[in-house]
């Protein structure tokens, strides 16, 4: 099994394909749940939906599900929102507040170091080397962080989520323009919603590279899947809606692609 995918381009654009992945290795697939197996929190389609959306863009994908282990969670474990639901590094339920494992098979601080240094580290290893390259030939990288989950999740998030949210850390992670013509795509978008640093300010993939003084900038979307998909099993990808939400996001990572620091 390929641990990491990599597209290499020489813009300066690198795109995180984080949670993507539906490969669940044996010795952790072996003591998950039925619900566990069902790998429903999956970004489905997002590798598909940003496919050829901007030419010479860079790419790194890990194909592991992150109900392996979570990449775009802190290693060493420390939550993304203090005090709010949401999953850990090596997710013990599932966006609904559910057990993923069979009764007392859940992975202890050995086999949870095990998966740390076989499929985060490699993820991350990968994505920085690709974001100082493009950095080395410009001055300068950005990382646009791929994402999607469901509009409603009571769990997680009161109603439904905006179509798109972007996520800065509160403005920390990226040049102050970089969010605004991002902002500005989105909602020019008709039919589409859009917040700013809401629910979702960004996983750790964002806040951990996201250093502006030393030119290295990243953003995250974070996508409702009821913009390009059906939102249950079989998560059916559907090309008349999909399409749609590509002409923006085609926009969105064609203008960060031209933009430079002024």
């Amino acid at each position: 099994m390929s641990l990491i995918e990599i597209t290499q381009g020489d813009s300066p654009l690198v795109l995180g394909l984080p949670h993507t992945g539906t490969d669940i290795p044996a010795i952790c697939r072996d003591h998950l749940n039925d619900r566990g197996r069902a790998i429903a929190d999956t970004d489905w389609h997002i590798d598909t939906l940003y496919a050829g959306l901007v030419d010479n863009v860079t790419s790194v994908r890990t194909p592991i599900h992150r109900y392996a282990i979570d990449v775009n969670r802190d290693p060493s474990g420390v939550s993304l929102y203090p005090g709010q639901n949401t999953t850990g590094l090596c997710p013990l339920t599932d966006f609904d507040g559910l057990p993923l494992y069979l009764d007392g098979q859940h992975p202890d601080a050995a086999e949870i170091d095990r998966r740390r240094a076989a499929y985060h580290v490699p993820y991350h290893t990968a994505l920085a080397a690709e974001l100082a390259r493009v950095k080395a030939i410009h001055g300068f990288a950005v990382l646009y962080d791929c994402h999607s989950i469901r509009s409603h999740i009571p769990f997680l998030f009161d109603g439904t989520l905006p179509d798109f949210s972007i996520g800065t850390n509160q403005g920390t992670t990226c040049a102050p323009q970089i969010a605004k013509k991002t902002l500005d795509i989105c909602e020019k978008a008709k039919g589409y919603t859009v917040t700013l640093n809401g629910r979702f300010k960004g996983g750790w993939t964002t806040r951990h590279y996201g250093r502006p003084a030393q030119n290295l900038h990243a953003i995250q979307m974070e996508l409702a899947q009821s913009t390009y998909m059906i939102e249950r099993a079989p998560w059916t990808y559907v090309d008349e809606i999909a399409d749609q939400t590509r002409r923006h996001l085609q926009n969105i990572l064609e203008t960060l692609s031209d933009w430079r620091p002024s």
